[in-house]
């Protein structure tokens, strides 16, 4: 979607070559501009390396969409673990974190930069708890929800705006990673609109706050959750 409104696109992904595949063939035979490059964003060094391989192919980087996330299996605060807690918070928190900081070292104008656009995936579980299911994910994004009012707050002169949107449940291959695939049919009837969301639901929220039609909007959330 967003190759389809001008941008080109870097992909980022840490193991699933298999899917980034196909999104790049789909960029590229409809005549857009893309990259995939492999780098685990818990990393830090490896952070630094995307955004280098970015710099070189691609140009000045405009827009980051925080997107990268995970979960763990379903259960309770008293049966998890510190190595559990790392994992998801060194991809959901630090990984944002560390993208984020990389995007305004080079979108500020306070470091030569032309401005720039931030999205972050939230979660409508940081509001919400996920009390019984993942409260360590919903507090993870709890953290990406601080980020984006503190960093909003922070950039908003040197041209680079930071929202984000919250998900509620939405159609994705991630429940299979918490072992419930077929979670969204499961709680649909709790959501007001009695209905899971679509990625292209998302998507299209994203791509409106990167987008100069948003260019008063900053430290804003979208909840695309069905009125849940």
């Amino acid at each position: 979607m967003a190759a389809e409104r001008g941008y080109a696109v870097a992909l980022n992904f840490r193991s699933n070559e298999a899917a980034v595949d196909k999104v790049l063939g789909g960029i590229r035979s409809a005549g857009g501009k893309a990259i995939a490059v492999r780098a685990d964003i818990a990393i830090e060094s490896e952070v630094v390396g995307l955004y280098k391989t970015v710099d070189r192919e691609l140009g000045p980087v405009t827009a980051l969409v925080n997107n990268a996330g995970i979960l763990e299996q379903q259960g309770r605060l008293e049966d998890t673990d510190a190595a559990r807690l790392e994992r998801i918070f060194a991809t959901n928190v630090i990984g944002t974190f560390l993208c984020s900081r990389e995007a305004v070292r080079r979108m500020s104008t306070r470091h030569g930069g032309a401005g720039g656009a931030i999205v972050n995936v939230s979660s409508r579980a940081s509001v919400l708890g996920s009390p019984g299911e993942y409260i360590d994910y919903a507090a993870s994004k709890g953290a990406v929800d601080t980020l984006t009012i503190g960093l909003s707050k922070e950039v908003a002169e040197e041209g680079i705006r930071v929202n984000a949107v919250r998900p509620g449940f939405i159609y994705t291959e991630m429940h299979a990673s918490g072992g419930e695939p077929n979670r969204v049919d499961r709680v649909k009837a709790f959501v007001p609109m009695k209905r899971g969301g679509h990625v292209d639901e998302v998507a299209h929220a994203i791509l409106w706050l990167l987008s100069d039609e948003a260019a008063y909007a900053t430290g804003a959330f979208i909840d695309l959750a069905g009125g849940r």
